[in-house]
């Protein structure tokens, strides 16, 4: 499998000028706990995640490192932490140093670098642009959706998924937190977090429409709007 396979594809984004406050709020209201940080031309500059957040002046959890630390920090490292608990913007706490894969990369892939680089998600880039994201949570959900030896998605199965995502997205609220669809050999797995029981049964229609009926397994879960859950 590759990282275009399993992908989460209706990813949100900010701006480097997006304020704390807004991603705070994305973060919330679409139950993710990352958001890449996405410039004028749609290139990737950087990911703010929950880690980025949680040294803030607001919370009281700013970094007070000791006397002996004092002597030894650069400029640079004092710079650096001031503006991660007291930045205002995007480009003040955002990781710039992302790593990214393209749809192409092999899941193996995608595993060991997040596996050895000790994060959550990687964004998939084509060209510099986003397309998606691929999160531990994703790599499982490829997992779950095969039953061995795994084999590669079919060209069908790329165009299956497709329709059912314009499908999905054509009238049925679904205004997706962190939602995914797996083809594999025909079978259609939704994957991710709704609001409301009408909206995954809404979901489920639009993909049965599709793919016919008995070849869509639902694992969607129902989420309360207030609360949040970091699914990627």
């Amino acid at each position: 499998m590759r990282a275009g396979d399993v992908m989460t594809r209706n990813v949100a984004t900010v701006s480097p000028e997006t304020t704390i406050d807004k991603i705070v709020e994305t973060l919330m209201n679409r139950h993710i706990s990352a958001v890449p940080v996405v410039d004028d031309t749609g290139r990737v500059v950087g990911i703010v995640s929950e880690g980025d957040l949680v040294r803030r002046q607001e919370l009281g959890t700013e970094k007070h490192p000791t006397w002996w630390l004092r002597l030894i920090a650069t400029p640079d490292a004092d710079a650096h932490d001031y503006l991660k608990s007291h930045g205002i913007h995007a480009k003040n706490i955002m990781t710039k140093d992302v790593v990214t894969v393209s749809e192409d990369t092999d899941l193996a892939k995608v595993a060991d670098l997040i596996e050895n680089n000790r994060i959550k998600r990687v964004p998939v880039l084509r060209d510099g642009k986003l397309l998606g994201l691929v999160s531990r949570a994703d790599i499982i959900r490829g997992l779950a959706a095969h039953k061995a030896p795994l084999p590669v998605p079919s060209k069908d199965d790329a165009a299956l998924r497709g329709a059912i995502e314009k499908g999905i997205g054509d009238g049925t609220g679904a205004r997706s937190y962190a939602t995914n669809i797996i083809v594999t050999e025909g079978i259609v797995h939704l994957w991710g977090a709704v609001d409301s029981a009408e909206v995954k049964e809404a979901m489920r229609v639009a993909a049965e429409r599709i793919a016919g009926e008995g070849k869509v397994e639902d694992h969607l879960a129902i989420i309360s709007p207030t609360y949040s859950s970091g699914w990627i």
